[in-house]
């Protein structure tokens, strides 16, 4: 998405590309299996969700570094996400994992004081729309299938992003797709592996940790910001980003 022109039809092509291959893969399952069991109605709330997610992820990319702005994001929706997960659909977090919550959150805030308030309340806005879609997905996965419930977001997330950039850029959707389709469709195909296995996740274990955990990425993202994206103070993110792999350790520990 950082390397693509326009990076709200980068993350539509990803969606679209993702929530077609899903739906045929329902159909298939359907004509196959039978139906599986899925809260299409949780769905589609997450799915539109993914409206001001694309439309504010973008920005952050726009304002900020990928090794800022990814950690930003991802850790601030973890932590908004566990107390979400709290608050609303009463999960249960052990004293450690809570810590090794805050402690993911205290290397995030050491990564954003090498940027402006401009970029980071960018990213934590990002962060505020992953936190509601988490504890929507952490809700309807617990009542459907886990796979057919990822595969069923990302048809609506396909469906409602797609009527919402029709709208902005509909003659430059079809470029953009004969332009793109490989890193548009890898993209798409590792979203909807890797939110499937949340989703599994999510069945057996509460949100906050779920979220926390899978931002392990975050360190991953500090090397790949460095390395292949020529972004600086690497310092200062590959130590953020360590502190926040410790966080996760501890969090793993304490579940």
């Amino acid at each position: 998405m950082k390397q693509s022109g326009d990076k709200r039809l980068a993350l539509w092509g990803q969606f679209a590309i993702g929530g077609a291959l899903s739906g045929v893969v329902i159909v298939a399952w359907t004509l196959i299996a039978g139906a599986p069991h899925i809260a299409w109605g949780w769905a589609a709330v997450s799915g539109a969700t993914h409206v001001p997610y694309i439309l504010l992820l973008s920005r952050a990319y726009d304002r900020g570094d990928f090794s800022m702005s990814y950690p930003i994001v991802r850790g601030g929706g973890a932590l908004a996400a566990a107390l979400g997960g709290v608050l609303i659909l009463h999960d249960t977090i052990s004293f450690v994992s809570a810590f090794g919550i805050l402690l993911v959150v205290a290397g995030l805030l050491i990564l954003a004081t090498s940027g402006s308030w401009h970029v980071v309340g960018a990213a934590l806005s990002v962060a505020s729309t992953i936190a509601i879609y988490s504890v929507v997905d952490g809700h309807g996965t617990r009542q459907s299938n886990a796979i057919g419930y990822a595969l069923a977001l990302n048809v609506c997330a396909a469906a409602i992003t797609t009527l919402w950039v029709a709208n902005t850029r509909r003659a430059e959707m079809m470029p953009a797709l004969r332009n793109n389709w490989k890193r548009f469709g890898l993209a798409g195909i590792a979203s909807t592996a890797g939110y499937a296995l949340i989703m599994i996740a999510y069945q057996h274990a509460p949100v906050g940790y779920v979220a926390a955990l899978r931002e392990s990425s975050v360190v991953l993202a500090a090397f790949a910001g460095w390395k292949m994206l020529d972004e600086g103070d690497h310092r200062r993110r590959i130590t953020s980003a360590a502190i926040v792999l410790i966080g996760l350790v501890v969090l793993v520990a304490g579940g």
